[in-house]
């Protein structure tokens, strides 16, 4: 959209009236042969199509079935049992955002953007990108008009039950839903770690840590340190932390966040937990974990914080599919400030891992 801004700012102000007078600035009219901005506009309204061609490309595997080397269309629908025709007109599309490549013999290629899509990709994104799109993704989405009109959430209004109650219902779209979130974590873990000093701290609580990605982060970079993975039982059977380089250090406990979590932990985390949730919840979730703090122990928040002003960012992306599906909201630094001195904390600093994850770290209050 940078090219609309630039338009907007070489739009002139008006002419003299008829009394002599400047009106100052008018609203931007399109010049002439701005062809590029509708067609852009066009591009915006059809966005959803990216993310179902995202969705069948990871839901056939196709990234790792170019992992051996490029194919054509015909070649990958053998491979997966599809149609030909439409599978290259799927890749073609794709293709076009970077994600796969054509070449001149009409094989298509892995990209950078392809290869989070393939299942053994050390940071893999498949089972994130095919769970959004899923009709819990879908048909909120479809919603968001009336989340905004009334101010409600979503995926409420679609399916009667709030999201977390619907997916605990639904084992198979349990088992897929929490896979995505750890494919998340595992992304954004390793930024995390290298942005944050752990060197001070014996011990960690993971609270809501799902499978633990973060907490294995931390551990393999911290020799000296023991950890424990808080969440709900069904999220806590699914843990990634028994790995051998991690024996004897660490410990998994089920359990309610917004009635207790483990007490006596030098450092404990919360990473894209409050943003899932409204203001309310988050103030009883760190009063939960104030209650567990000794008086020398750390808290870090680990959110996007949404920026100032009109660029792209994750927290503002974030911000939004949360109005779709969960009755929570991205945050700034000052909101999350005011949530945290709400429940006791004092915040101390904040650092920047990545646009998806900030770290605010807080004290107990004095």
């Amino acid at each position: 959209m940078a090219g609309v801004r630039h338009e907007a700012a070489e739009v002139s102000k008006t002419s003299s009236t008829a009394h002599g007078t400047h009106p100052g600035p008018q609203p931007p009219t399109p010049p002439a042969g701005s062809g590029h901005v509708t067609d852009e506009l066009l591009e915006l309204s059809l966005g959803y199509l990216y993310s179902a061609a995202l969705h069948s490309a990871a839901r056939f595997n196709i990234a790792d079935h170019l992992a051996a080397g490029p194919r054509t269309a015909d070649e990958l629908a053998g491979a997966a049992r599809l149609n030909g025709p439409h599978l290259y007109r799927l890749l073609r599309f794709l293709a076009t955002k970077g994600v796969f490549r054509e070449d001149d013999e009409g094989r298509f290629h892995l990209t950078a953007l392809a290869q989070p899509l393939r299942t053994d990709s050390e940071q893999s994104l498949r089972d994130y990108v095919m769970v959004r799109g899923e009709p819990a993704f879908w048909q909120s989405a479809a919603q968001l008009h009336e989340a905004v009109r009334t101010g409600t959430t979503a995926f409420e209004n679609v399916f009667g039950v709030p999201f977390y109650d619907h997916v605990a219902a639904d084992a198979e779209l349990s088992r897929a839903f929490n896979s995505s979130m750890a494919a998340f974590s595992e992304a954004l873990s390793n930024g995390v770690v290298e942005a944050f000093d752990f060197s001070a701290f014996h011990s960690a609580v993971d609270v809501g840590g799902g499978r633990g990605g973060l907490l294995r982060a931390v551990l393999r970079q911290n020799a000296h340190m023991t950890g424990t993975l808080f969440d709900l039982e069904s999220v806590v059977a699914g843990h990634v932390l028994d790995v051998p380089e991690l024996a004897g250090r660490w410990s998994a406990e089920a359990g309610d966040f917004f009635v207790r979590v483990p007490p006596g932990a030098d450092l404990y985390l919360l990473k894209h937990v409050l943003a899932s949730w409204p203001d309310e919840a988050c103030v009883r979730i760190l009063r939960t974990c104030r209650a567990a703090m000794p008086a020398h122990g750390r808290l870090l928040v680990i959110n996007a914080l949404i920026p100032a002003g009109n660029e792209p960012h994750a927290g503002k992306t974030g911000d939004v599919l949360m109005m779709t599906v969960l009755n929570g909201r991205g945050r700034t630094r000052a909101e999350y400030e005011t949530l945290l001195t709400a429940a006791g904390f004092a915040v101390t600093r904040v650092l920047d891992a990545s646009s998806h994850a900030s770290v605010v770290e807080a004290v107990v209050a004095g």
